[in-house]
């Protein structure tokens, strides 16, 4: 690529990859600006009291496009990657019964022989479908750039039309129709809520996440903790000459014919040839470019994901009822699941996930003490504007927890932070406090999804969560390459072995199967 000085706005996976990529296609002015005072965005690191603890991702899928990231960069894998087995335990208010749910289909079925006697044919049944639709669509759609709806349609033509009930039917529904236990049919759904929605209004399509859950390629996380990406990627393009300006937030844009120039919060501009935009791709839109289809009152109308509510607690003393990943959940999961994305009101019994990190990696608590990150998914913003309530709900969590795994947490804290839906647009500009921004409903994924180069000006492009192809750590990888593709195109070609190795990976992957 010929030179080209270019500022990347925002510094989350998407923004540092995409750098990644860039430097490694021969650019060599990069500067990166971000509001908050270090790099990662949601995949950000808190510090107290001598714990450590991720801020957001705890875990991901689809290792491989790590892999293919750093092969395609020309430089080893820096991270240490640990694969999850068990994957995490479920625990359901009123019973005594942890469910450990592993990537070995026969011990899960060993698991669940007392509610679903026939677990194994049909969950291998059940995977046998999805791992179909995720293969084929993962390069039709999920690996695809896109410059129009009408392109985005034709090219689902491609995909078999076997699917096609499933983009209709909801995923509650397919797990209704392939299994009896309902106890079995809530575990298998809250992969749903990794996209941050319910079963009840995702599309069943996207049953595809229990294949790469169970089949595909499990669960991983990193040796030394998750933040441990950031900072290896930081490192390297550090190395490489790449500008970090941190405590910086653009906010506004000047017009130079079909080219744009931003400027920050003081008024200093950036000027560059080629600005990516990590922010929000459909809030940055309205907020800083102020177009009119992304207007507050219509980003309000868009479907957007569920909000964290997050709680970090250092705790003096061991808890052995916790794994390193749980999901403690209620007797009412339908009934939850309707009402949680309008609350205006805490939940009285509240639906979260507890991750353990200090579990497979003691560094991260002191010596006889364990670090806690509670996740409970509540409304955004839009519905629940007043989180003046917050330590109240994060004490009736912390009860409940220390209830159910027969610990007193509360006489145990070393150090607590809570984090609510408002400290987290405050941050990292998550519109409305939405934890994964936009959500993946059929008119909010591929061509329908906010386009990663801008519609308008010749030098904009967009990369991260609510662009194409959507959330999730290796989504966010891909939509690096994807945006790199597009630069490649517009302005020069990135290496050939870029291109080569992705389908390399991809080839081998189905082979494996």
């Amino acid at each position: 690529m010929k030179a080209k000085k270019v500022v990347i706005i925002g510094s989350g996976l998407g923004a540092l990859s995409t750098a990644l990529r860039l430097t490694t296609a021969g650019c060599r002015d990069i500067t990166i600006l971000e509001k908050y005072h270090q790099a990662g965005g949601r995949l950000n690191e808190l510090r107290s009291e001598g714990f450590t603890f991720d801020m957001g991702p705890s875990f991901f899928s689809m290792s491989y496009e790590f892999d293919e990231l750093f092969r395609s960069c020309n430089m080893p894998n820096p991270l240490q990657f640990r694969k999850l087995d068990p994957l995490y335990t479920v625990h359901f208010a009123g019973s005594d019964k942890r469910y450990s749910v592993t990537t070995d289909l026969q011990q899960l079925a060993r698991e669940f022989a007392e509610i679903e006697p026939d677990f194994l044919s049909k969950v291998e049944k059940y995977l046998r479908n999805a791992g179909a639709i995720f293969h084929d669509t993962e390069e039709i759609v999920i690996k695809s750039n896109f410059d129009s709806r009408l392109e985005y349609l034709l090219s689902l033509a491609r995909v078999p039309w076997k699917h096609a009930p499933r983009m209709f039917r909801t995923m509650w529904a397919d797990l209704d129709k392939s299994f009896d236990a309902h106890e079995v049919k809530v575990i298998l759904s809250l992969v749903a809520f990794f996209l941050g929605a319910t079963p009840f209004d995702t599309p069943a399509v996207y049953k595809l996440l229990s294949y790469t859950e169970l089949k595909h390629d499990g669960y991983w996380n990193i040796e030394g903790g998750m933040y441990r990406i950031t900072e290896k990627i930081q490192e390297e393009l550090l190395r490489r000459g790449v500008r970090f300006v941190f405590n910086t937030e653009i906010t506004s844009v000047r017009t130079e014919g079909t080219r744009a120039v931003f400027a920050d919060t003081e008024g200093t501009e950036y000027p560059a040839d080629i600005y990516i935009v990590n922010s929000d791709a459909a809030a940055f839109r309205g907020q800083v470019l102020k177009r009119k289809a992304f207007s507050e009152e219509k980003l309000d109308n868009m479907e957007w994901t569920l909000s964290p509510f997050t709680i970090y607690l250092g705790v003096r003393g061991k808890i052995p009822q916790l794994a390193h990943h749980n999901y403690f959940l209620g007797d009412n999961f339908r009934d939850y699941a309707d009402k949680i994305f309008k609350m205006s009101v805490n939940p009285e019994k509240p639906y979260y996930y507890v991750n353990v990190s200090s579990r497979s990696n003691p560094g991260t608590a002191p010596e006889g003490c364990e670090n806690l990150f509670i996740l409970c998914p509540v409304p955004d913003l839009r519905y629940k504007p007043d989180w003046s309530d917050a330590e109240q709900l994060a004490d009736t969590i912390i009860s409940d927890l220390s209830a159910r795994v027969n610990f007193d947490i509360k006489a145990n804290i070393i150090t607590r932070t809570v984090l609510t839906p408002a400290d987290w647009q405050q941050r990292f500009n998550l519109y409305r406090g939405s934890g994964l921004g936009l959500a993946h409903g059929l008119n909010q994924v591929g061509g329908f999804r906010p386009r990663n180069k801008d519609e308008e000006f010749s030098n904009v492009y967009y990369v991260g969560a609510s662009t194409t192809p959507g959330t999730g750590l290796p989504m966010v990888v891909i939509g690096s390459r994807l945006v790199s593709e597009r630069i490649a195109k517009d302005f020069g070609t990135l290496p050939p072995s870029e291109q080569k190795e992705a389908s390399l990976v991809s080839s081998l992957n189905s082979n494996t199967e």
